[in-house]
């Protein structure tokens, strides 16, 4: 499949459209070593395309869940003015073609960690759902469903942009198509419609009925 047709484009952020790996690397290390959490604590739990609170859930007792999440947080945040953000090639290209209502972005992050990562490479989304929007964070459908609902669009009709096999699991739960990039993981691990490198592989069309999202050359 080179050419997929949609009314709007759904991306996932982290891995997607920035890259934030060597920030979220210091940053958990940091906050590993101040929780008493070892590598092998974090070889057992999956942590790519998950919220925070469900990672350190896996990771801390109940009772210290709250506020070691607001403790990650805090050093994420801290940490997006020393270089811990960087757009993915294509990213800027691919969103500058596209009319601010037909795309959105569902990220796993908070809405404080998403808005200071997007603000600091210039990415306004009209449509920005996160974390602290749902009850259920990927691979459950709920993030892709709200950003539908509030771009007025059919799920059906939507394609999703995605880097993390949890994303691309929350994406066909909701019926909506996807594209995967080998940004993070190998294409043998991602299940999508469409596998390709990055954004800059990809080219946009806005027609009256949409949108249409093509392999370039």
């Amino acid at each position: 499949m080179t050419t997929m047709h949609a009314q709007a484009l759904l991306f996932d952020n982290d891995g997607t459209l920035v890259s934030t790996l060597a920030s979220v690397e210091r940053c958990w290390i940091r906050w590993a070593g101040e929780y008493g959490i070892t590598a092998e604590d974090f070889a057992r739990t999956e942590l790519h395309g998950r919220t925070a609170v469900e990672i350190v859930a896996d990771l801390v007792p109940a009772h210290l869940v709250p506020e070691a999440v607001a403790r990650v947080e805090q050093l994420e945040v801290e940490d997006v003015p020393n270089g811990g953000v960087e757009l993915l090639p294509g990213t800027r290209d691919l969103l500058d073609s596209l009319p601010a209502d037909r795309w959105a972005v569902a990220t796993s992050a908070t809405r404080r960690l998403a808005e200071a990562r997007l603000a600091a490479v210039g990415i306004s989304p009209k449509v920005l759902v996160t974390a602290d929007d749902v009850t259920r964070g990927k691979p459950d459908p709920e993030p892709y469903l709200l950003a539908a609902r509030e771009l007025g669009v059919d799920p059906a009709r939507c394609v999703v942009l995605e880097d993390a096999p949890a994303g691309l699991r929350a994406a066909r739960a909701a019926g909506m198509a996807t594209v995967a990039l080998t940004t993070t993981h190998q294409a043998h691990e991602l299940d999508a419609d469409l596998v390709v490198r990055d954004l800059s592989a990809l080219s946009a069309l806005v027609t009256g009925g949409g949108v249409e999202i093509s392999v370039r050359g």
